[in-house]
């Protein structure tokens, strides 16, 4: 594992967290907003004309459902009100996102999340899948990006710096979130809420991994026939405690995961965004 990368990526997340509570408001030429709409959450990163985190915001939401669109309008609303919030706090305006979408689902809902981004008010740069995006962050020049959503495991493997292989399959937080309503008579929402919270971490996993153990099956076969050196994982639910060390073990693949695996991909996706209109 590469020791200085993650490190670099850590005190990058570190910094977006302190301007989500504190926005730095200074003179900047232009604006790089990523935009990562998730199954159980919209982020949306702001770094200045240096691409150093500036501002952010986050919401829990249901408008995208395993990585696809399923509430356009809700979608477009929560981006605009996400921007205009940021827009405040640094008294500019945003004009230039990038976004993403899980791999291999750009040909069914490419359109929709380009769409979104464009309705809220953006310009759009760039859209690429997730985990290669959480990558330029991470800066993993040999191994496998995993990012594991709230509807899908999407993952990204890269060798010698270059990506070779993006995949997707549905297995996600959602999944996870649907055992703990089944074992502790909750609904979703409540099971949801109840998931994000680290305290109940240790209480859970247990009945939360035999569907860990099925995110690293989908990860051993997807990286079959591959060397890879070591897995990365990103996305919020990875935040779930422990979860490297279970997919380690069935895995047998070292696995790592950044401070905070929920800002990663947003952070790479801003680090991608450009001041070229995407046509």
């Amino acid at each position: 594992m590469k020791r200085q990368s993650m490190k670099a990526c850590n005190q990058f997340v570190a910094e977006f967290e302190k301007v989500i509570k504190k926005p730095k408001r200074h003179d900047s030429k232009t604006y790089y907003t990523g935009i990562d709409l998730g199954t159980a959450c919209v982020v949306l990163a702001v770094l200045d004309e240096n691409y150093k985190p500036v501002a952010g915001a986050y919401r829990y939401a249901d408008v995208v459902r395993d990585g696809m669109v399923v509430d356009y309008i809700g979608a477009v609303e929560l981006v605009r009100e996400l921007k205009e919030e940021v827009e405040r706090k640094l008294e500019t305006e945003l004009v230039y996102a990038a976004a993403s979408l899980p791999p291999g689902t750009d040909e069914l809902d490419g359109g929709a999340i380009k769409n979104v981004i464009q309705s809220a008010g953006f310009e759009l740069t760039n859209l690429l899948d997730e985990p290669t995006a959480a990558n330029q962050l991470l800066n993993i020049t040999d191994g496998a990006v995993v990012d594991i959503g709230g509807g899908t495991t999407g993952i990204s493997i890269v060798e010698n710096g270059q990506v070779v292989k993006v995949a997707d399959e549905a297995t996600g937080g959602t999944h996870l979130s649907l055992v703990i309503a089944g074992a502790y008579k909750f609904p979703f929402e409540a099971a949801e809420t109840y998931k994000r919270n680290e305290k109940n971490h240790d209480e859970l996993l247990p009945s939360l991994k035999p569907v860990i153990e099925k995110i690293s099956s989908i990860i051993i076969q997807q990286t079959q026939g591959y060397h890879v050196e070591g897995i990365y994982l990103v996305g919020g639910t990875a935040c779930l405690k422990n979860i490297e060390t279970i997919i380690e073990k069935v895995t047998g693949i070292p696995t790592y995961k950044p401070s905070n695996p929920m800002f990663v991909t947003p952070l790479g996706i801003a680090v991608s965004c450009t001041n070229q209109v995407l046509t």
